[in-house]
């Protein structure tokens, strides 16, 4: 159950957020239109797994209190959710004082989630159906995660879990290859840990005009969509930064910086990062240019750059390093100086609480310094399969790292 506590602070900031939400449809005719005229969101829910199904359960029905506070009645909000039992795909429709939970399709049990003809099943009754075409669309995939890093073989880089028949995952190339099944997205979220890396974002550019995603470990209880929901509908691209701010916002009013959280009310703050998809291939192409100023590379120089993952003391640890800290230290100042114009140009937001918490170190860590997006860096700890499957990522290619010897 949630705490009385969240859920005060909550109705506070639903109230507030919608005020302004109101005030700003309600603009003159001469402003430019607050909501989309119809969007199409689907959000796709991996929680057949330890922990979160939950979890799960919490935010789809603040998904309900969404679309019931919503202003906006042109929202096509579709929900897939697999907690271990009873996967559905569901169409919330609010009709006056209610929403409605319209089963559209109801599914095995046994059903694997992470599969690529699974995923793209959901994603093409939904994205295919004459009755959600809309004017812009949107994905919200809501799951564990890993950044770009190999599982189990070095061809897997990995987003999703599920354990109903064995632990399966979901590889990245296989991620883009089902993303080939929707419509080009106003919006693409990752609502899972450590997915704001230059290496996802990158594979993932084609797919959307915005990527929300987090450099860090996610929040526990994910996005209070009950404020996020209405977010859903605002005009053109002013989707992903209007639904951002309302997440970043939510959490740093509950931020103190020191009480261990709970799932329940979750102190511990939250790092945020929205890129801009179409700025990426300009910043691979200034990456290369910065890199051929680089004299090699010093391993050493890599305990300089700011760790995102905290997992030190953990075989899991995979290393998300600051991707703006490691080009200051890695090329010259005035090829830093260029590749930072490129750099400012793919960040649309970026806000991190003064702390984040790890929940396998158990503690809170400074965010000082940080800019929001990661980058591997090599390690002489890591698998060797990291390496082989590191090299055959779109980003390493097209940035140049071969000019590190990496």
């Amino acid at each position: 159950m949630k705490s009385t506590i969240r859920i005060m602070r909550k109705i506070y900031l639903l109230g507030t957020l919608l005020c302004a939400w109101m005030l700003a449809a309600c603009g003159s005719s001469h402003d430019e239109p607050e909501l989309t005229k119809n969007r199409t969101v689907l959000v796709y829910i991996v929680a057949d797994n330890n922990r979160l199904a939950s979890l799960a359960i919490d935010d789809f029905n603040e998904m309900k209190e969404g679309m019931l506070n919503s202003a906006c009645s042109a929202l096509n909000l579709l929900v897939y959710i697999d907690t271990g039992s009873n996967p559905r795909l569901v169409e919330l429709k609010k009709s006056k004082e209610s929403v409605e939970e319209k089963v559209l399709v109801q599914y095995e049990n046994d059903r694997n989630s992470c599969g690529l003809a699974e995923t793209q099943e959901v994603f093409r009754t939904v994205f295919d159906n004459e009755a959600y075409k809309a004017d812009g669309y949107g994905l919200i995939y809501w799951s564990h995660a890993d950044g770009w890093a190999p599982y189990q073989n070095p061809n897997t880089r990995w987003i999703g879990q599920d354990n109903g028949t064995g632990d399966y995952r979901m590889n990245l190339d296989d991620f883009v290859t089902a993303l080939q099944s929707v419509p080009h997205l106003d919006f693409l979220m990752t609502e899972a840990c450590f997915t704001s890396t230059i290496e996802v974002a990158y594979a993932l550019r084609r797919a959307a005009e915005y990527f929300i995603a987090f450099p860090t470990e996610a929040p526990g209880p994910g996005a209070p969509y009950d404020v996020t929901v209405p977010m859903m509908a605002a005009a053109g691209t002013g989707a992903a930064l209007k639904m951002a701010e309302a997440y970043y916002d939510y959490y740093e009013s509950m931020y103190d910086g020191s009480v261990q959280p709970t799932n329940s009310h979750w102190t511990a703050g939250i790092a945020l990062c929205v890129l801009k998809n179409a700025a990426l291939d300009h910043l691979a192409d200034a990456t290369a240019t910065a890199l051929q100023t680089a004299q090699g590379w010093d391993g050493m120089a890599g305990s300089d750059v700011f760790d995102y993952d905290q997992r030190s003391d953990w075989s899991g640890h995979v290393g998300y390093y600051d991707m703006d800290q490691l080009m200051r230290l890695t090329v010259t100042a005035d090829a830093y100086q260029v590749w930072k114009s490129a750099y400012q140009a793919a960040i649309s937001f970026w806000k991190t609480t003064p702390k984040n918490y790890s929940d396998v170190y158990g503690l809170l860590f400074s965010m000082e310094g940080t800019n929001g997006v990661s980058h591997y860096i090599p390690s002489a700890d890591a698998p060797a399969s990291y390496a082989t499957a590191y090299r055959a990522t779109e980003w390493y290619q097209a940035a140049g790292l071969k000019a590190l010897g990496w």
